[in-house]
C-alpha cells in the first residue's frame, strides 16, 4: 500500500511530482512576525518536501534576523529534525522582528549569508508585513549581488550561478486578516481556544446570571470575534470592519435585557481588540461592561483572552492546512522561473491556489485603507465572500424582530435529524429554526428520525427554544439510525425493501425504522395533517437514502411534492454532493488528540508501534485525513486495497524508522477497509514480525469519535450551510406562492453540499450515478488526492498528481 504507487491515473495531461526535481536546489525556510499554531506543520511539509525531491533545505532561525545575521542561524535540516512538531504550538525555528532587513545594507548581509550556503528559493511563513518584506527583497536581489560583487564577496561567477531569487509565501496568522484565502494557519486554532474558553464562561456565567464581556484579538480584523460569536451564539459582537450603528448603547441594552426577558439567564458580548465606533473611536471591553452595569445593573465581568488564542495545540485543520500549503510551496519553488513572481500559497474552498503575493498585500492594505476612511461596506466587501456570509448570518440568527414585523408565509417547514449523531447538528438545527422563523414560516421540529415522523412527534419550536444549542453536541432532536444488523443481502423479505433505479439496475435497500420506506402512508398522513410545505433533512448517509425514497415515493403520495433538501451531517463525511460534513471535523479533532497522547505515551517507552481502529464504515475519510494529521506512517483504507506484501512493507519501514531517533510508529485502520485484515490481525501480524525490534498496541476509538462538543469548524458550518438551505427553501415556497404548485421536478429535492469552491444544491436524482449504494460512499472523493501527501511525508515513496498545481490565479475580492 505504501510502497512506490504504480496505480496513478496515467495520461499526456497529467502531471506529476516525479517529473519535478530539486537535485541541486537550496530551499530556505523561515517565520517571521507573530506565531501561529500550525506554523510547525508548514515547516515540517516543506523540509520533508524538499529532501523528497532532492533538494537541500535550510532551518533560518529567528526569523528575518537570523538571515541577516547568519553563522549558526542558518543550518541545514534532515528529515528527523522536523519529527515530533506536528503537535507542537508556535514555531521551532523561532520567530523576531527585524529592524535590520527593513534597510538595504541589512538585505546586503542577508543576501550575503544565503548565497554562502546557495539558497535562492526561500519560502516564507508569517503576515503580510513579513511577506512584503520577501518580495522586496526578491526585486532587489540581482542589485544586492552586484553589489556584493563590487565589494569583492563574491565572485562573477556566483552573480550568473544564482541570478535571481524565488519567493513562496505561507500566511501563518490567527487574525486571518490577509485576503485571497479563506482561512490563513492558526486561525482553526486560535477559535479553539476561544471556543473552549466561552464554553468554559457559559456555565458559570449561567449559575450567576452575569454578563460576560470576552475580548479577543483582532486589532485590524474581526475574523475571530466574528466567527466565535457565531459559533456560540453571543448576544452582540464588534468588529472594526462593521462598527454599529449610532445609538448603539441603547440598542444593546434593549436586546440585553430583552433575552433576560425570555428567561435567558447569561449574555455574551464578544469584542475585537480592535472594535471601532462609526467615528472611529475605540469601543473598548471596560467601556461596555461599564455601560451593561449603569443602564442595566447586570453583575459584568471581563475577560480578555490576549496570547492564549496564539499558543497549544493546533486542530486538525491547521495541520492539514499546513502540511498542504508546505508541500504546495515546494512545488511552487520548483516550477518558478525568473519571471514567476513572488506567489502566496492559499486555501479556496478545498483547493490550493497560488496567488500573486502582492495582490494580496495591496488588498489587505485596501481593507484597511476603506476603514479609515469609514468605507465600512467596502471594508466588508474586501475582506471576502466569506466574511460577508458570516456577518450577515450572524445578525439573521441574533437579532429576532418583533412578530408583528415579521411577515407571515403561512408555510410549515419541518427539521429532522436522521442517522447516527453528529457534532454541530444542534448548530445546524438552531440556524434553521431561526431563518425560517425570520422568513415568516412557522417552523416545526420532528422528534426521533423518520421513526418519530410516523408516529406524529412533531411540535412548533420557537426562537428561543433554540438558544444555547450551537455548542451542544449530538442530536437534541434524536435521531433514530440502522442498526449494525441491517444489510444490503438477498435475506431481506420483499415487503421490507424499497427500490429505486440507478442507472439500469434496482438497488434493494434494507430498512429499518430509520428509513421512512415502511412508514410512507404514515409519514404522508403526518405531512398532510401538519400542512408540511417543506422538509430539511440534517443527516448523514441514511438521511441521503430517506431522501431518495421520499423522492420515489412522489408519485403516489402528493404529500411529498414540496422542497426537500438535506444538509450532510456525519463524521463519516460520505455523502455524495458534498466534499464536507458536519461533525466530520469535530471526529477529526477526537482522532488526532487522540494519537498525540497515544505518541506521547511511547516516548518514554521508545521502540512501539501503535495500531488505531477509527470510524467511517467504508469511507476511509477519518483514517486518512487523521493520519496526515497525526503524522502517522501508514492509514489502511477500504477505497486503496492492500494485500499481505503491503503489510510487510509497512513492518520493513517501520523497523528502519527503530534504527534512527524516532522510535515510535503510528498506524490507522479505517474499521472497514478489509473484511480479512482486520485490527486484530494487523496487530498480531505487526507483534510477530516485529519481534525483538518494535512491541505492539492497539486502540479501539469507537464512539468517542461522535461525542464531545462541536468543534468551532462544525458550529460555523452548520450554522451557515443550514441558514443557506433555509434560503433556498424559502426561495422555492415563494415561487409556488397563490399558485398551489406542486414540486414534482428533480431540482425541488436536493443535496446541499460544498464541493471544491462552491456551495451547490444538487438533486438527489443526480446523484444516485454518483453513489456507491453498496458501501455507503461517493464512487469519486477529493480527499483521495491528498493520500500520497500522507505517504511521502512519512518517507515513503509515491505518486503525487501536481496536474492542478501551477496555474497563478488573479485575486477577486469576492473569490474567499
Amino acid at each position: 500500500m505504501d510502497a512506490d504507487d504504480s496505480r496513478a491515473p496515467k495520461g499526456s495531461l497529467r502531471k506529476f511530482l516525479e517529473h519535478l526535481s530539486g537535485a541541486g536546489k537550496a530551499i530556505g525556510v523561515l517565520t517571521s512576525g507573530g506565531d501561529a499554531q500550525g506554523m510547525n506543520a508548514a515547516v515540517r511539509a516543506v523540509v520533508r518536501m524538499g529532501i523528497y525531491v532532492g533538494a537541500k533545505v535550510y532551518f533560518i532561525y529567528e526569523g528575518y534576523q537570523g538571515m541577516v545575521d547568519g553563522g549558526s542561524n542558518i543550518a541545514e535540516a534532515d528529515w528527523e529534525s522536523v519529527s515530533s512538531i506536528l503537535q507542537v504550538g508556535g514555531t521551532i525555528i523561532g520567530s523576531a522582528r527585524c529592524q535590520a532587513f527593513r534597510t538595504r545594507e541589512g538585505r546586503l548581509k542577508a543576501a550575503c549569508n544565503l548565497l554562502q550556503r546557495g539558497i535562492t528559493n526561500l519560502c516564507v511563513i508569517g503576515g503580510d508585513g513579513s511577506l512584503t518584506g520577501a518580495n522586496l527583497f526578491r526585486k532587489e536581489w540581482s542589485g544586492l549581488l552586484e553589489e556584493l560583487a563590487r565589494n569583492g564577496q563574491i565572485d562573477k561567477e556566483a552573480v550568473q550561478k544564482y541570478a535571481y531569487l524565488n519567493v513562496v509565501g505561507m500566511v501563518g496568522s490567527i487574525d486571518n486578516d490577509f485576503c485571497g484565502t479563506d482561512m490563513t494557519i492558526g486561525t482553526d486554532s486560535a477559535l479553539h481556544r476561544i471556543i473552549e474558553v466561552v464554553d468554559a464562561i457559559m456555565t458559570t456565567a449561567q449559575s450567576h446570571q452575569r454578563t460576560f464581556v470576552l475580548e479577543v484579538m483582532g486589532r485590524h480584523c474581526g475574523y475571530l470575534a466574528l466567527v466565535s460569536a457565531l459559533a456560540c451564539g453571543a448576544d452582540w459582537v464588534f468588529l472594526p470592519e462593521s462598527p454599529p450603528e449610532e445609538g448603539w448603547e441603547e440598542q444593546m441594552c434593549v436586546k440585553l435585557s430583552e433575552n433576560r426577558a425570555r428567561k435567558k439567564r447569561l449574555n455574551i458580548i464578544i469584542v475585537a481588540e480592535g472594535a471601532i465606533d462609526t467615528q472611529n473611536k475605540p469601543i473598548t471591553s471596560e467601556k461596555i461592561k461599564e455601560l451593561v452595569v449603569t443602564q442595566l445593573g447586570y453583575d459584568t465581568r471581563v475577560t480578555i483572552l490576549g496570547h492564549v488564542q496564539r499558543g497549544g495545540t493546533p486542530s486538525a485543520f491547521d495541520r492539514i492546512l499546513a502540511s498542504r500549503m508546505g508541500v504546495e510551496a515546494v512545488i511552487a519553488l520548483l516550477e518558478a522561473t525568473p519571471d514567476t513572481p513572488a506567489c502566496v500559497v492559499s486555501l479556496n474552498g478545498n483547493h490550493a491556489v497560488r496567488l500573486p503575493l502582492m495582490e494580496c498585500v495591496q488588498m489587505t492594505q485596501d481593507v484597511q485603507k476603506a476603514m479609515d476612511e469609514r468605507r465600512f461596506q467596502d471594508a466588508v466587501r474586501l475582506r471576502g465572500r466569506s466574511f460577508a456570509g458570516n456577518l450577515n448570518t450572524y445578525k439573521r440568527l441574533a437579532i429576532k424582530l418583533p412578530d408583528d414585523q415579521i411577515p407571515k408565509t403561512n408555510c410549515n417547514v419541518a427539521v429532522i435529524n436522521v442517522g447516527a449523531p453528529a457534532a454541530g447538528m444542534n448548530a445546524a438545527v438552531r440556524s434553521a429554526v431561526r431563518v425560517g422563523i425570520a422568513d415568516g414560516h412557522r417552523m416545526l421540529a420532528i422528534y426521533d428520525g423518520f421513526d418519530g415522523f410516523a408516529k406524529g412527534q412533531i411540535k412548533e419550536i420557537g426562537w428561543t427554544d433554540v438558544g444555547g444549542w450551537t455548542g451542544q453536541g449530538g442530536s437534541i432532536l434524536g435521531t433514530k439510525r440502522l442498526g449494525k444488523a441491517a444489510g444490503w443481502g438477498p435475506a431481506w423479505r420483499p415487503a421490507d425493501r424499497v427500490e429505486f433505479g440507478v442507472s439500469d439496475i434496482v438497488l434493494h435497500v434494507a430498512i429499518f425504522s430509520v428509513l421512512p420506506g415502511k412508514y410512507l402512508e404514515e409519514i404522508a398522513t403526518q405531512m398532510r395533517t401538519h400542512s408540511i410545505n417543506a422538509l430539511l433533512i440534517i443527516g448523514g448517509f441514511e438521511a441521503y437514502l430517506g431522501l431518495l425514497e421520499l423522492s420515489a415515493a412522489r408519485e403516489k403520495h402528493e404529500e411529498f411534492c414540496v422542497p426537500m433538501v438535506m444538509v450532510p451531517a456525519t463524521v463519516s463525511n460520505n455523502v455524495p454532493g458534498s466534499d464536507f460534513s458536519i461533525g466530520a471535523d469535530t471526529a477529526l479533532n477526537t482522532i488526532t488528540d487522540t494519537c498525540d497522547r497515544i505518541k506521547q505515551s511511547a516516548s518514554g517507552t521508545k521502540r512501539r508501534v501503535f495500531i488505531i481502529e477509527t470510524m467511517g464504515g467504508y469511507c476511509g475519510y477519518l483514517a486518512n485525513m487523521g493520519g496526515l494529521a497525526a503524522g502517522a506512517d501508514a492509514a489502511y483504507i477500504f477505497e486503496e486495497p492492500f494485500d499481505i506484501r503491503d503489510l510487510q512493507s509497512n513492518v520493513e519501514h517501520l523497523t528502519e524508522k527503530m534504527k534512527t531517533t524516532i522510535q515510535r510508529g503510528l498506524v490507522l485502520r479505517n474499521e472497514s477497509c478489509s473484511e480479512n485484515y482486520t485490527t486484530d490481525f494487523i496487530y498480531q501480524l505487526y507483534s510477530e514480525e516485529g519481534k525483538g525490534v518494535f512491541d505492539c498496541r492497539k486502540n479501539v476509538l469507537g464512539h468517542m469519535q461522535q461525542g464531545g462538543a462541536p468543534s468551532p469548524f462544525d458550529r460555523n458550518f452548520g450554522t451557515k450551510i443550514s441558514a443557506r438551505a433555509m434560503e433556498w427553501i424559502t426561495a422555492k415556497l415563494k415561487e409556488a406562492r397563490g399558485r398551489g404548485k406542486k414540486f414534482t421536478t428533480d431540482d425541488s429535492i436536493c443535496v446541499l453540499g460544498i464541493s471544491k469552491r462552491n456551495v451547490i444544491f444538487q438533486p438527489v436524482a443526480e446523484l444516485k450515478k454518483q453513489t456507491d449504494f453498496e458501501h455507503r460512499i461517493p464512487k469519486e472523493q477529493w480527499w483521495l488526492k491528498l493520500r500520497p501527501l500522507m505517504k511521502i511525508l512519512a518517507k515513503y515513496k509515491a505518486s503525487y498528481d501536481v496536474s492542478d498545481s501551477g496555474q497563478l490565479e488573479h485575486v477577486q475580492p469576492w473569490s474567499v
